[in-house]
C-alpha cells in the first residue's frame, strides 16, 4: 500500500483520555482512553462517516480506516479529557487553497445534511444511559444550533442562535459559515482570537457528526 494512501491523523493527550481526528477530513474525530483507543474507535468509525463524504460527492477510501498514520501528538486538557477536541495541530495553520477550502466547506455542509437526515427520522425521546442521563433529540438539536452560533464567531460570522423550526434562519447561519470556510487563506485565524479554517472545519462538523451518531445510537 502506498504512503500516499495513508490517513494522516493527530493525536492530543489528556491525563485521562485522548482525542484522534483526520487532518483531512473533518468531522472524522472520535476520543479513548489513550492513544490506542482513540485510534480504534477512530479506524471503527470509518464507515459510519463514509455517508458524509458520499453526501460530499467526494470519494472516501475504502480502507482509509485501515491506514492510518499519526502525523502529530499534541498535549491536551480538560476538554480532551471530556472527549472533545481542544488543541490546534501545527498542520491547521498550513495555507489553504480555494480548491481545498471548498471541499472542506462541501464536508461540514454534508455533516449537516446527515444530522438533519437523523434527526428527521428519530424519535422525539431518546433511550437514556445508565443512570437516566442524557438529553432527547430536540434539546441536542438545540444544542447544536447554539453551539454552531458561538463556533461561526471564530471565522468572523455573527448570527444569533436560530430556534430549530426556524428554517431561514437555520439556512442563514449555516450558509453564513460555508461561505466564510470556502475563502482560501494563509492558515491563520480569520478574526482575531478566531480559528484557523482549518481547526474550524473540523471542529463544526465533529460536533455535527459527533451528535447525529448520538441520536442514531440512542434511537435504537
Amino acid at each position: 500500500m502506498s504512503r500516499r494512501a495513508r490517513t494522516a491523523v493527530y493525536v492530543e493527550l489528556g491525563r485521562r483520555r485522548a482525542f484522534a481526528g483526520s487532518l483531512d477530513w473533518p468531522g472524522w474525530c472520535r476520543s479513548g482512553k489513550g492513544e490506542e483507543a482513540a485510534l480504534e474507535t477512530l479506524a471503527a468509525y470509518a464507515d459510519r462517516y463514509a455517508p458524509v463524504a458520499a453526501e460530499a460527492g467526494i470519494r472516501f477510501p475504502a480502507d482509509a480506516g485501515e491506514t492510518l498514520r499519526v502525523v502529530e501528538r499534541l498535549p491536551g486538557g480538560s476538554t480532551t479529557d471530556f472527549g472533545a477536541p481542544q488543541a490546534i495541530a501545527g498542520a491547521d495553520r498550513r495555507p489553504l487553497s480555494r480548491k481545498e477550502a471548498e471541499r472542506h466547506a462541501a464536508l461540514v455542509e454534508a455533516s449537516w445534511a446527515v444530522f438533519d437526515r437523523v434527526v428527521a427520522t428519530a424519535p422525539a425521546t431518546l433511550r437514556k444511559g445508565p443512570r437516566g442521563g442524557g438529553r432527547d433529540r430536540d434539546a441536542i438539536v438545540d444544542h447544536v444550533l447554539g453551539a454552531e452560533a458561538g463556533y461561526a464567531r471564530t471565522l468572523g460570522v455573527r448570527h444569533r442562535q436560530p430556534a430549530r423550526d426556524d428554517t431561514a434562519a437555520v439556512t442563514a447561519l449555516r450558509d453564513a459559515i460555508a461561505a466564510a470556510l470556502r475563502m482560501p487563506s494563509t492558515g491563520e485565524p480569520l478574526t482575531p482570537k478566531g480559528w484557523p479554517p482549518r481547526y474550524a472545519a473540523r471542529r463544526i462538523a465533529w460536533h455535527v457528526l459527533d451528535h447525529a451518531w448520538e441520536i442514531e445510537d440512542k434511537s435504537a
